[in-house]
This record gives structure tokens, sequence and C-alpha cells, in this order.
């Protein structure tokens, strides 16, 4: 019966889909070339990456804008473009991509944001994806098997784990190196797999009417359907603990830092990014601002643009309670570019703290939604740069994560306690992304 549920589920959202407009195909083979030569000249990427805003070169008659030129609002907006419309992307910055951004200080390029992706395999919904939005430009190097090694406790008594990719590689890697934990470590892989599978259920419940949704919440037919919403909304630390009670493991299963602990984080997050590494870690061929180098002409093709150095200061709207446009600074004088839709990729408190209008801020439904969610912890990065080849420097195709014990929720605990308490952080993982390129210097 709940296999029923689940199809018919899939079913009312495909039919809304299908209904709810115009539809146009979006994705083709067709686009795709083979990759051109690398582009290197600084004249030629500065035109890309770092156009700036001026008044006569926003399109006319637009179809969307789009706040912040990050890769969602990217993706955003080629898709857009991929569908006949014309979109802006309006940046800040003075350098378009986000954390796909790379900066240059002393004849060392240096990447702000992405370490390495995966499912990016031949065939994977990724690579499909990525490909469709650069148009097959987006070459990736694919890193060791070994990806990560995990350093846990002080230098003293420092443990040493290896994370391998590989469909069984992972699983056999972590058993050799926890021989007691062997049932504990297939039902993680097992967790892993269901998670990744049925993850997009919870897309669908998220296009699902409210009415909908609250019904099958309120009837308890949510958690039947799938244990994917059980996963979801249980803490990571709390299913650990049902699986195993070595702390090592435990660690391991969260080393990936990304804001939060592992008592605050949902499980079913921490099984996606170790799932999304089973079939390989990657790097892209050039460094992270190709991603946003290869995008952009897909928006430029269909009439769009990308421009940086234009601070969106406000959202549009109109008596109807629509989305009209946005007004952004340009020296000490504010100017309005219009469009039917508004896409805001600057994050959520962005969006509903600064960008519209006051009436709209103080609405109940915002306050509490916006009650719902806080920032994560905050980091610093300190980017060094080594003269010499990798392969001089010995210089390996992994990353390293260290952490002070394998209590990670006491570790990453909201407090500044432990930012000034000694010289030393809680954790501190160290990449290069130089071991990806095999053109670059350290």
């Amino acid at each position: 019966i709940f296999d029923i549920l689940s199809c018919l589920l899939v079913a009312l959202a495909i039919i809304l889909f299908l209904t709810a407009g115009q539809r146009y195909k979006v994705f083709s083979e067709k686009c795709l070339r083979p990759p051109g030569p690398l582009v290197t000249d600084s004249k030629e990427r500065d035109a890309r990456l770092k156009r700036g805003f001026r008044v006569d070169r926003v399109p006319p008659a637009l179809d969307a804008v789009v706040i912040g030129s990050g890769i969602g609002g990217l993706a955003a907006a080629a898709l857009l473009s991929k569908a006949g419309k014309k979109v802006v992307v309006l940046e800040q910055h003075d350098l378009a991509g986000g954390c796909t951004h790379t900066f240059q200080n002393k004849g060392f390029e240096f990447d702000v944001g992405i370490h390495y992706l995966g499912q990016l395999h031949e065939n994977s919904f990724l690579k499909i994806a990525l490909d469709q939005i650069t148009e097959g430009q987006l070459q990736f190097v694919k890193l060791e098997q070994h990806y990560d090694t995990v350093l846990l406790g002080q230098p003293d008594h420092c443990r040493e784990y290896h994370i391998h990719a590989g469909k069984t590689a992972m699983a056999d890697s972590l058993k050799k190196q926890f021989p007691e934990e062997e049932e504990a470590i297939d039902e993680i892989m097992k967790l892993m797999k269901h998670a990744s599978r049925r993850t997009p259920l919870i897309a669908i419940l998220k296009i699902l009417p409210y009415p909908v949704v609250n019904l099958l919440i309120w009837t308890g037919l949510l958690d039947k359907i799938s244990p994917v919403f059980r996963l979801a909304t249980t803490s990571h630390s709390e299913m650990m603990s049902r699986l195993t009670q070595n702390k090592d493991l435990q660690a391991l299963s969260a080393y990936v830092f990304y804001g939060v602990p592992p008592k605050e984080s949902s499980f079913l997050i921490n099984a996606l990014l170790l799932h999304h590494y089973k079939r390989g870690a990657y790097y892209p061929y050039g460094g992270a601002s190709e991603i946003a180098f290869h995008i952009i002409p897909v928006i430029q093709q269909a009439g769009g643009e990308v421009m940086v150095r234009a601070p969106v200061q406000r959202i549009l709207i109109n008596n109807q309670g629509k989305a009209f446009g946005v007004t952004l600074l340009k020296g000490q004088k504010e100017i309005e570019v219009h469009a039917p839709v508004v896409i805001s990729d600057a994050g959520i408190f962005n969006t509903f703290q600064k960008f519209v209008p006051q009436h709209i801020q103080e609405n109940s439904e915002i306050q509490s939604l916006l009650g719902m969610i806080r920032h994560g912890m905050g980091s610093f990065l300190v980017f060094v740069g080594l003269d010499g080849t990798k392969e001089e420097l010995n210089i390996v195709s992994k990353n390293f994560w260290m952490y002070k014990g394998n209590n990670l929720d006491s570790l990453l605990g909201y407090t500044l306690s432990w930012i000034i308490s000694g010289p030393q952080p809680n954790v501190g993982p160290v990449s290069s992304p130089s071991h990806s390129l095999p053109v670059a210097s350290a």
C-alpha cells in the first residue's frame, strides 16, 4: 500500500507540472560541443567575469531578474535562458561566481569555495545538468580513490582514517579500519543508498499544495510513504548513536564540516554528503571559476546579461503584492530594473530582512519562517601559496580534515569559548586545488 501511495504522490506531482502552463524543451544533446581550449588570458576572462553594471547594458523586455551570481543564481538564469527567457543577473561583488569564484594575489590563484565535487561520473544527473548549462564546456579532473584523510585527536595521540571512493571501496575501507563495526557500516551504507534514491520525494513534497502536504503530515501517511522523511527529521547524532557506540566511527560519518554540529543537523544531509563522493571526487579543470565562466555565455546567448558591481537595494512590489523588479545603487543614484519575475540568490535573511518592503518583513508568516532558521557557524580561511610544482612539493590528490577529538558536537558547539581559549582551532580542513590541475603550480 505504501508503494502505491508513493506512486500516487509522484503521479500527482507530474500532473501538476504538466498542467502548470506552456512547456519548453530545455535540455537537448544538440547544445553540447567538444570542450574548447582552456582560456588563460586575463583580459578575456575579466570581460566575462567582471563585466560591470551599466544602464545601457540592461537588456530590454526582461523576463526575470536574478539577485546574486552564486551557483544557484547562475543555474536558475541559465535554465531560464535555455527556455527562451531573457534574464539579467545582478552581483554586488566585482567578480561573478559566488563561492565558485577565484582571486589572484602575488602570482597565485586561490579558490574560495570549491574544494571537490562528487557524483560527476558519466551519465550522472549532476554531470548532465552541468553539461547542459555550460554546453559541455566544463571539464573535471578526478581525484585519487583515497580522496580524504581524517585526523582525530591531539597531535601526540592522533588517529588517522582514510575515506575511499568506489561502489564497494568506501565500505570495504571502513571495515578494514573498524573491523568490529561491520554491521554498523553495512547499515550506514544501506541508509546512504536509500537516502540518495528517495530524496526526490522531498523535492516533490515542496511542489505539492499546502493542504495536501498538511493532510499527509496530519494523518501520519508521510512517514509511511517512505522512511526518507523520518531520516530528514532525525538528528545525525541520534541516528548514529543507534547504529554504533564507536565515537571515531560516529565522527567519520559527519566529518564534512558545513557549519552545523551533528546533533543539530539532519542525518539525511550527512548521509547524502557521504554518498555524494561514493563514485569519486572531482575538481574543475582550470579552477573553480571555470563554472561561472562557462555558464555566463549561455545566459548571454539568449539576450541576457551577468553584471557585477550592481548592489541591489530593494525588490519592487506593486499594489497587488507582485514583484516587478529591483532597485540598485550606482554611485549615489538608485536605478530601477524591471522584470515580471525576481529570483533572489542572496540568502533568505538578505531577501526577507533587507530587500522586501517593511510590511512584508513584518508579516507573521514570514516572521515564523525566519524564526525557524539561524545562521550557521562562521569560519575563516587561510590561503597559502607555495613556490613549486605539486610534484616538487609532493602534494597529494586528497584533502585533510583535522579534529582535536571525536566528539564533534562538543567541538562544533555554538559558543565562542573555543575560539578564544587558545591558539589551536578545534577543526581545520586542508585542501590544495593545485593537486588536481595538471597545468597548475601549488
